[in-house]
């Protein structure tokens, strides 16, 4: 089988030995374990089971200065630190009167629509997602800022309804836009939850968010594309809703949220959907020793991936505070598994 055939294997519930796997990490990972294996060649045992693609540009930053941007709803932008973070939002208060929304078209870039179909006929072996990053919630509070947008979905349910019905005609335009590229999934990225649970709660998620990511999920399906939805934090209250919208890949899997034990989410939802991640990046990553590593992703490939439904990955991009060690112990006991 290809990298491509595993994947959609997994995703159809059918173990496969190994399994496919993804490992990202920041540049200075990524240069300490160059140092580390003595050059880069070591980076050729990363089987390219999946690769990413975009032809849309969620964030759409213009430069204002050398500290900051602006993004194409106005929202201005600080990024020469980590994290970046928004300076201003685009709008004031709790009203759409006299703001002007952007349109579609802001944020296509054919330039790198052309750039994907590239790419996807270079890498025909794998598994090809098309990236929209943010989603409603996380664009929602771009235009109103984090804290003025949970005021708002109590004190301004109606003004928040609207602000995303105007958000959802912009992703169904950004999905149509996507569809047509010759990739098998389309990946957004929505960050729901934090350690404690559900940010808006479970019933405003589901008052607010639910019936317009089922919208979404629809025409991605309705296009013959799976659903992918990058979550950090923990949704473990809504797990059976994004299920019954339809959401094909949960990535991300932060294990050290609540309820988000990947091997209890396996035993309850394993049947229904696949699972992407689950490889602690807060506990085990940066913590452990290069043996409880290995032996946590033995139990990985073990636990999760019997039936099929599960992808190996980190639950997020290999961090700076990453030691050389355990990044090592960790691309070791990917490709070992995998036979690279």
């Amino acid at each position: 089988m290809t990298p491509r055939d595993m994947v959609l294997e997994q995703i159809h519930h059918r173990e496969t030995k190994p399994l496919p796997f993804t490992l990202t990490f920041e540049d200075e990972v990524g240069e300490r374990l160059d140092a580390h294996y003595g050059g880069p060649a070591w980076r050729e045992r990363l089987t390219p089971y999946i690769e990413y693609v975009h032809a849309v540009d969620a964030l759409g930053w213009e430069p204002i200065d050398e500290a900051c941007v602006r993004d194409p709803y106005g929202a201005v932008w600080r990024i020469d630190r980590r994290p970046y973070h928004l300076e201003s939002p685009a709008l004031s208060g709790p009203s759409l009167d006299g703001y002007t929304f952007p349109k579609p078209e802001d944020f296509f870039r054919p330039e790198d629509k052309e750039e994907a179909r590239r790419v996807c006929e270079a890498n025909d072996q794998s598994f090809m997602i098309a990236s929209l990053k943010w989603g409603l919630f996380e664009a929602s509070w771009r235009l109103r800022g984090f804290e003025n947008i949970l005021i708002d979905s109590v004190a301004e349910p109606d003004f928040y309804a609207a602000l995303l019905d105007r958000l959802l005609d912009l992703y169904l335009a950004f999905v149509e836009y996507t569809a047509d590229m010759p990739v098998d999934a389309i990946m957004f990225g929505e960050d729901w939850g934090d350690q404690r649970g559900v940010i808006l709660g479970p019933d405003r998620w589901r008052r607010f968010l639910k019936p317009r990511w089922a919208r979404i999920y629809d025409a991605v399906h309705a296009a013959g594309k799976l659903v992918i939805t990058h979550c950090c934090g923990s949704i473990a209250d809504i797990m059976g809703d994004v299920i019954e919208i339809g959401l094909d890949v949960l990535e991300s899997v932060q294990p050290e949220a609540a309820g988000m034990n990947p091997y209890e989410l396996k035993k309850k939802w394993g049947d229904k959907l696949t699972f992407w991640g689950g490889l602690g990046s807060q506990s085990v990553i940066p913590r452990g020793t290069p043996g409880e590593i290995r032996a946590e992703v033995r139990r990985l490939c073990s636990e999760m991936g019997r039936g099929g439904g599960y992808i190996l990955a980190p639950a997020k991009p290999l961090q700076p505070e990453t030691p050389t060690e355990n990044a090592a112990a960790i691309v070791e006991a990917f490709t070992h598994q995998a036979g690279t």
